[in-house]
């Protein structure tokens, strides 16, 4: 196969070149179905799955006792490579057609939720929706301002007063408040109603966090920043009226399982 040849210029062995483009075509797939589809034998595969998530080329899905695998996006593995990019682009967009992605990766490593935000930010050409904290904001700055001069529309819902204003900023009333509660830093990112980044970043570094492009988990993140931009619009506004109603930190506005009014 073609391709495959072309991939293996990447640096990538024909066994592992062969498992990657059999599971762009095929995924989430374990190995088995990997080895079953794409001719690499069996007692090769593991070791050729491990040799290919060492390099960053695929993913890996626990589902209780079954490991699946799915590839990181053909944009990903060849941004690495620019030379090959545009005879290797059209081949591999064509193996995956054009199927809807639903399975979920999830993020552990702070360095890659921060790739993925900068690679989320770079690919969109519509908007973005963005909640987030100064210290990750000061890391995607300059990837939110190119995205700006691309015309790309910008609502931000910012943790803290931000350092620096880029697109429609909107600043969260109650930070402090919603940083005890989660016990660390949040955030979201939703690219051109296409694809959804959330996470939390905790105080000891550690971080829990997911990337998809599932249909319903990125409406689940769009309704979840709007309904942020719809508060803060509200109390920008009614900020007194609401505090004498509700309380300090709006605490019997947010108690979702009591309503005095309803009684």
């Amino acid at each position: 196969m073609a391709v495959v040849n072309k991939i293996m210029k990447l640096g990538l062995s024909e066994y592992e070149a062969r498992a990657y483009v059999s599971l762009l075509a095929k995924n989430p797939a374990t190995a088995y179905e990997i080895g079953k589809h794409s001719g690499v034998p069996t007692s090769k595969v593991y070791e050729v799955l491990k040799k290919l998530h060492d390099k960053g080329s695929v993913l890996v899905l626990d589902e209780g006792k079954t490991r699946r695998y799915v590839p990181v996006e053909p944009e990903e593995l060849l941004d690495r490579h620019k030379d090959l990019v545009e005879s290797l682009r059209d081949d591999l967009s064509d193996i995956r057609g054009r199927k809807e992605l639903s399975y979920i990766w999830n993020i552990t490593d702070y360095d890659y939720l921060i790739d993925r935000l900068r690679r989320m930010i770079d690919g969109a050409s519509r908007e973005l929706l963005v909640s987030i904290w100064e210290d990750e904001m000061a890391l995607i700055a300059g990837y939110l301002k190119a995205s700006l001069e691309r015309r790309v529309k910008a609502a931000v819902v910012h943790f803290g007063l931000p350092a620096v204003r880029l697109g429609q900023v909107f600043t969260h009333p109650i930070e402090d408040t919603i940083y005890h509660e989660k016990g660390g830093r949040g955030v979201a990112l939703v690219a051109d109603s296409r694809e959804v980044l959330i996470g939390t970043i905790f105080p000891d570094g550690s971080v829990e966090g997911a990337w998809s492009a599932n249909k319903g988990f990125v409406t689940l993140a769009e309704d979840y920043i709007k309904h942020d931009i719809y508060i803060t619009k509200i109390v920008k506004r009614f900020d007194g009226p609401l505090k004498k109603r509700f309380g300090a930190g709006y605490a019997k506005l947010r108690d979702v399982f009591t309503d005095e009014d309803l009684r």
